[in-house]
């Protein structure tokens, strides 16, 4: 399959990774929000949009396959006005099948009961507010909890089997968060940052300007600020699936740095020129 109808035929195209925190950040207008807007409009448009979700956690990897998937509202106690807003971007099951394909030896399968959670949508509509791109979510495969989750290898290499789709003119974001700490959070979503999760975002950002891929996925090596920043792999693991599919002396560009509630790292990052 070729994907067909767009001017920038033969780009390949960058990779992303968000920091996407709270829902709240869904109708508020925040440096944050501000910055995706703006990436929206400086990204080529892409024929495709390949979600790796932190809140899609499932036995073995799972593709969206649906024609029109659903909206998923994975958040509980938010203001009314967020459960209203709609994104309505369709599916692209051609794509979805052949990356099963593609990804066969990692037994990853088509899925049509899941529908777009807010790893996705909630970024997409400020990147791409029309909703007029197809989009596509990725699961990661967590096993049955937390200890069963693949190994940080195995989701590096199933990424890499990912690049085809760069040179298709699907754009890949991985949506989660660098540190990510509900347990210990300020309520106060300007809240001053903790020492440890700054002292962690900073590792993690040293090692994305020296290419030191290994050294992110040995993350628990860093030390204490890793076990406080990273309790549970869930919204680490699509910063694993961006950089896996960098390729030698491709830049990393970051479209945002700041902290919300004191433990959540909003870094955004960017592999590739546009």
């Amino acid at each position: 399959m070729t994907l067909k109808g767009n001017k920038n035929e033969g780009l390949k195209m960058p990779v992303l990774f968000i920091g996407h925190g709270s829902p709240m950040n869904i109708i508020s207008e925040n440096k944050f929000t501000q910055n995706l807007k703006k990436l929206g409009k400086d990204l080529p448009k892409p024929k495709a949009i390949l979600v790796i979700s932190a809140h899609w956690l499932t036995s073995g990897t799972r593709v969206l396959c649906s024609k029109k998937p659903s909206l998923i509202y994975d958040f509980y106690g938010f203001p009314k006005e967020l459960y209203e807003i709609d994104y309505p971007s369709p599916g692209l099951p051609e794509l979805a099948t052949l990356i099963s394909k593609k990804l066969e030896s990692f037994n990853v399968t088509c899925d049509h009961e899941w529908g777009y959670d807010h790893a996705s949508w909630a970024i997409l509509k400020h990147i791409y507010p029309n909703a007029d791109i197809p989009v596509l979510e990725l699961s990661l495969d967590y096993g049955f909890n937390r200890w069963n989750v693949k190994p940080m290898e195995y989701h590096y290499q199933l990424a890499k089997n990912l690049t085809f789709l760069r040179e298709q003119g699907v754009l890949i974001i991985g949506s989660g968060n660098i540190v990510h700490n509900l347990g210990i959070i300020d309520f106060n979503v300007d809240a001053p940052i903790m020492d440890w999760a700054k002292q962690l975002d900073e590792i993690v950002k040293k090692n994305l300007l020296h290419y030191n891929h290994q050294n992110l996925i040995n993350f628990k090596e860093m030390g204490n600020v890793a076990n406080l920043g990273i309790p549970t792999w869930d919204h680490y693991l699509p910063l694993i699936y961006t950089i896996a599919l960098q390729e030698k002396d491709e830049p990393v560009i970051f479209i945002h740095e700041g902290f919300q509630h004191g433990s959540v790292s909003m870094r955004c990052i960017q592999i590739g020129k546009n």
